[in-house]
């Protein structure tokens, strides 16, 4: 088993690494059944316009709490600090499943982040396997050591060097978020089901306003790791009050990058 340096090295140089079995067996069962009840619910309420969203979950961890587990994982939270500091807070978190005979939003040559900043990595990908990824399934592309190339590879550029990466369930896909990839088509019989996150360092505006969104009664439950993931420590004051207030209590704790 790498180490969390080890594999930070191989994501800097070759823009993405294979880590298996982050999570266990029962956890990744319980994560697809929780997966499978929201993407039904979302079939009958997604809003008209946003068809690009099909067979993908927004913030399934403000709907399953199961999904917060994912967010305390020390495995998968060491290598992404190992990538972007200590204080590196969530961007967004989302599923991607590809339908049996189809494909998703994904199926296309793109990044996930649109800074290019040499030798620094500014977002971090998690993809996290809840079935086995093959070929015939969607697995996704990867183009290695693209993460300072600007504009997208004609798709005969891709494919000629790009290597379509195959984790088991369980497993997870970490990658600089400037790596050109791309989800592939599922000629399966099966829905394949993914766990898809990003992380950023934590001067950089989230997705969501996850502190916002969440119950203040629920937030204050959290562990203090859960919170800082979340972005509770990098909030901006809404008021001068909320500006003076004591140390131990500012919404902007010192040292966060």
């Amino acid at each position: 088993m790498k180490s969390a340096t080890e594999i930070s090295d191989v994501v800097m140089t070759e823009g993405f690494a294979i880590v298996p079995s982050v999570i266990s067996e029962s956890f990744v069962s319980a994560c697809r059944d929780s997966l499978i009840k929201l993407i039904q619910e979302d079939e009958s309420s997604r809003p008209t316009g946003f068809e690009v969203d099909r067979h993908m979950v927004h913030n399934p961890f403000l709907r399953e709490k199961i999904f917060f587990e994912i967010l305390e994982n020390p495995e998968i939270i060491e290598i992404v600090d190992q990538l972007l500091g200590s204080t590196s807070i969530l961007y967004a978190f989302t599923t991607s499943s590809m339908p049996h005979h189809g494909t998703n939003y994904s199926h296309r040559i793109h990044v996930d982040s649109p800074r290019v900043i040499p030798k620094y990595i500014t977002n971090v990908g998690v993809m996290i396997a809840l079935d086995n990824f093959t070929p015939s399934n969607g697995a996704t592309w990867f183009l290695p050591g693209s993460g300072e190339i600007i504009d997208p590879p004609t798709s005969d550029a891709f494919f000629e060097s790009a290597l379509q990466v195959l984790p088991k369930a369980g497993d997870m896909v970490i990658f600089n978020a400037r790596t050109w990839h791309l989800g592939g088509m599922n000629h399966s019989s099966s829905d394949r089901h993914a766990l898809t996150l990003n992380f950023c360092r934590s001067f950089i505006r989230q997705r969501f306003d996850y502190p916002k969104m969440i119950p203040y009664d629920e937030a204050s439950q959290f562990s203090t790791f859960l919170r800082r993931v979340l972005g509770y420590q990098v909030r901006v004051p809404t008021s001068l009050d909320e500006y003076y207030l004591p140390t131990d209590s500012r919404l902007y704790w010192p040292d966060q990058g």
